[in-house]
């Protein structure tokens, strides 16, 4: 049973709490996958009356938003020792060169990279906590936060249920097509962040050590 068969037995109630749960703990910044959750939930709203796109849009863009102010919070008081912590949980998604990736976005994107980390799986998880981190003013973060998590989470379910609505016989036959898509987009992006992290970690300075000083030789 994969996702959008397993949703499809739960209450139109359950799946907005569980979509805006699973994409606020994301957006948080623990690893889970909330576009695969959004994308299944929005093709069951068009194919089943009894979900609300326009509910589970607004649930999947207030989770967005709220996790990534907590995330923010978090990240803004637990600063690196933080980012230290989750490496040691979390290395894959949170480990050296992932966090070099991530820094260097927000040194030359700033505030747009909260706005377009949405966009993208990695960034996605670190966007909240690592504002906070490197103590980008909370305003700037809130007008990134609030526009991208719209835009993503709302975007995503109105794209989704509409293509679902316009192919709903070839859907229920094939439904399984668009978690494939969406799995491989995301393991795409995740791919190709992991190489860029990988370069940015290479160009990082390393420290050397320092050369000895040249010992005096008598006459």
């Amino acid at each position: 049973m994969h996702v959008q068969e397993w949703l499809e037995t739960v209450p139109a109630v359950s799946i907005y709490l569980l979509v805006g749960v699973v994409i606020g703990l994301e957006s948080l910044g623990i690893p889970l996958p909330g576009e695969i959750v959004l994308v299944s939930s929005a093709l069951l709203a068009s194919q089943h009356g009894d979900i609300d796109p326009y509910i589970l849009g607004a649930c999947a863009t207030a989770g967005a938003i709220i996790g990534d102010s907590i995330g923010y919070a978090i990240g803004r008081k637990g600063g690196r020792p933080l980012l230290a912590w989750l490496g040691g949980k979390f290395p894959k998604h949170f480990g050296e060169a992932q966090i070099a990736m991530a820094e260097r976005s927000f040194e030359k994107w700033g505030m747009w990279a909260v706005f377009f980390g949405r966009f993208v799986a990695l960034l996605r998880i670190f966007a909240g906590p690592l504002a906070g981190v490197l103590r980008m003013p909370y305003w700037k973060f809130l007008i990134a936060n609030v526009f991208g998590g719209i835009l993503w989470a709302g975007g995503t379910t109105a794209v989704v249920y509409s293509v679902g609505v316009v192919a709903e016989a070839w859907l229920k036959r094939f439904s399984w097509l668009g978690l494939v898509l969406a799995v491989a987009v995301g393991v795409t992006s995740m791919l190709v962040l992991k190489s860029r992290a990988k370069k940015a970690a290479a160009q990082q300075p390393t420290t050397l050590a320092p050369e000895p000083e040249p010992v005096p030789v008598a006459d």
